[in-house]
């Protein structure tokens, strides 16, 4: 084998590799100097916990003073594949009525749940038509107007 073809078939081998890796995507909170984890029950307040870990993802829906929510994910992407999520976690801290961390809890991938959706459809009235039918059925059964008395109400023909 010759130099020129043996770094052609190893450049190619390299470029195969590549494609193979995936493409890595992180979204949502993303900690710099304080891990949601080092929230100090009993010692924190609302203002403590804004100052190092900044405003929530999200907060609760119907309690939006009592529970916040650290909500972060990572993605991996091979070549033609959809995404699929390699790591997520989300941080729960509770209020009290007073402002005082009195829950942390980190949930993580395993923690998710799988939410089954049905998948039945509501049925219609009448009958269904096939696309023939659909296509045809209109052909014949109405005259265009031509007349004044075929316009429909309150419409006039228009005079050139």
């Amino acid at each position: 084998m010759s130099v020129a073809l043996r770094a052609a078939f190893l450049a190619s081998a390299v470029l195969a590799i590549a494609a193979c890796s995936p493409q890595v995507s992180r979204h949502g909170f993303q900690p710099v100097d304080v891990q949601p984890a080092d929230i100090v029950v009993g010692t924190d307040t609302r203002d403590t916990v804004q100052a190092r870990l900044g405003s929530p993802s999200v907060v609760s829906t119907f309690e939006p003073e009592s529970v916040w929510f650290y909500i972060s994910q990572t993605t991996a992407k091979y070549t033609f594949n959809l995404p699929e999520v390699t790591q997520r976690s989300v941080t729960q801290i509770t209020f009290d009525d007073s402002g005082r961390v009195i829950g942390v809890e980190n949930l993580n991938l395993e923690d998710g749940r799988e939410l089954a959706f049905n998948d039945r459809e509501t049925p219609t009235r009448g009958r269904e038509l096939t696309v023939l039918e659909q296509l045809l059925g209109t052909v014949g059964r109405q005259a265009l107007p031509n007349a004044e008395e075929d316009l429909p109400p309150n419409q006039r023909r228009r005079r050139e």
